[in-house]
């Protein structure tokens, strides 16, 4: 276990916000809400998934742009002005095929960018709306924990919305050496008033983190909107603060560090990890999963999925 000694407070905040296809009016509502929490003294900030435009396909795509582009700019030149960490969300970046690369980004105050492209793409069915950002944005092909800019020791493991529904990635990022959980979301409204806190909780529960979640809140464009309620959960599962289901906030939470140390002390559930396992099956196709696992006969016998008595 770490000297928890080496631990101190890191107050966090994140950003909840309404982007729309107004490029110019998400950066300024962003700007005003980033300095509100650096106001209050927060050294970490997150903004949500997309920040700098949503709407329709073509809304956001009008709206991608390069990672010298104004978004990236001013989040580089916001954390370096501000003396921040500016976990700034998400951006879709333009790439000369015509697609998007949904963006997590992490500005310092030293000038450092992280970038990290979104893994998990959302080709889902929900509320009888089909969602298919393959056909338009392409995933990612890594991961990223990047560290605060005055403790190296702290990583950030930097994930996009829908990615928070696959465990094995949180995991991944945790034995690589987050601490905390960045997860700027847009996620929907049915989806946030089902499953948006059960999974946050679970992702912190189940590494021992902090996880920082700034969701987008009401509507980007007819019919499609965000469910609000970004939070900040400790590594016990406990939700240290909680904006509305609905407007702009600023949500601000002291991270105690060594808190981390003690869940994973406690729990040790990293430690005791069976890497095998996770190789196993992260190697197999799904239909292929039985053939190593007891499995029990009919007539009540216990044989192995090969067959054998």
């Amino acid at each position: 276990m770490t000297d928890q000694s080496t631990w101190y407070p890191v107050r966090a905040a994140v950003v909840q916000l309404l982007a729309t296809p107004d490029v110019a009016a998400n950066l300024a509502a962003a700007d005003r809400l980033v300095r509100r929490a650096a106001g209050d003294g927060a050294s970490v900030v997150l903004l949500p998934e997309k920040w700098s435009v949503l709407g329709r396909d073509a809304d956001v795509a009008a709206g991608a742009e390069s990672l010298d582009g104004p978004a990236v700019t001013w989040a580089r030149e916001t954390a370096r002005e501000l003396g921040i960490d500016l976990l700034a969300g998400s951006v879709a970046i333009a790439r000369a095929d015509g697609r998007q690369q949904n963006t997590a980004l992490h500005a310092t105050p030293d000038g450092r960018l992280a970038v990290y492209g979104k893994l998990h793409l959302f080709d889902a069915d929900v509320a009888g709306r089909r969602y298919r950002e393959s056909e338009r944005e392409i995933a990612g092909d890594g991961l990223v924990v990047s560290p605060l800019s005055d403790d190296a020791a702290t990583g950030v493991g930097l994930t996009v919305c829908y990615d928070l529904r696959f465990p094995e990635l949180h995991r991944a990022l945790a034995v690589r050496g987050a601490r905390i959980l960045a997860v700027p979301a847009a996620f929907t409204e049915r989806t946030t008033h089902a499953h948006w806190e059960i999974l946050l909780r679970a992702r912190a529960i189940e590494n021992g983190v902090f996880v920082l979640a700034a969701n987008q809140h009401g509507e980007h464009a007819k019919g499609i909107r965000s469910g609000g309620r970004s939070m900040i959960v400790d590594p016990w599962g406990t939700v240290l603060a909680e904006a509305p289901d609905a407007d702009e906030a600023v949500v601000v939470a002291d991270l105690d560090l060594a808190r981390v140390d003690e869940v994973r002390e406690g729990l040790p559930v990293l430690r005791q990890r069976r890497a095998d396992v996770a190789a196993a099956l992260a190697a197999e196709e799904p239909g292929d999963l039985a053939a190593h696992w007891d499995v029990a006969a009919p007539d009540g016998a216990v044989r192995d999925g090969g067959g054998a008595a």
